[in-house]
């Protein structure tokens, strides 16, 4: 087995097709971004890059608050619609029936149909290349109640989110063990495989 190199390229997958929600509850705004990602958890910064020419990039750039929606598989064609048509000339959230809702933190509208949504304050603007990357401080979490189980903990996989690799998008597969399943202890494997049969 050989690898081959190329040019330097977007080459990074997969990644969420996340729902940019931005503007108001009155006059909601949405497009569809993969360039989104986690920079730190204390305190909790995440960005999402967008060109100069998206009219997300002119709403964001006024308010400086945004939130970052995670699509599921049944808002997979909402998500892919988002992406490819402005909103300058286009109301997504009425043509993909999508509802505004008021967020705890910012004015930016969340989707309430969306498993999980982030509210995200802007600290920073940096221009790189074709994208202006917005660095934010996530200020707030929304999670549908549906996807809480019995011990109260947020269990995602139940969601079906979407992912989005070098211009498709696919659901995600099976579930192959939680962060630290390769160094666990045999017996506490054991220990928490007797819980779940009580």
């Amino acid at each position: 087995m050989a690898k081959i190199t190329w040019r330097a390229g977007t080459m990074l997958a997969p990644l969420p097709p996340a729902l940019i929600s931005s503007g108001s509850t009155e006059k909601p705004n949405v497009m569809t971004a993969a360039w989104t990602g986690i920079i730190a958890s204390d305190p909790a910064l995440t960005y999402v890059s967008i060109r100069p020419s998206r009219y997300s990039h002119e709403i964001i750039s006024k308010t400086k608050e945004f939130v970052i929606n995670l699509p599921n598989l049944a808002l997979a064609k909402a998500t892919d619609f988002c992406g490819v048509k402005s909103g300058r000339d286009t109301d997504k959230f009425k043509l993909c029936g999508l509802t505004a809702g008021a967020c705890q933190t910012v004015l930016a509208p969340q989707i309430i149909e969306a498993p999980v949504s982030l509210e995200c304050q802007v600290i920073d603007i940096k221009s790189y290349g074709t994208h202006d990357m917005f660095l934010a401080e996530i200020k707030a979490v929304s999670v549908d109640d549906q996807y809480i189980n019995k011990a109260g903990a947020l269990d995602l996989e139940k969601a079906g989110l979407i992912a989005y690799a070098h211009g498709f998008y696919y659901t995600l597969g099976r579930k192959l063990g939680k962060f630290g399943f390769s160094v666990e202890k045999k017996k506490t494997i054991k220990k928490r495989l007797a819980r779940k049969q009580k």
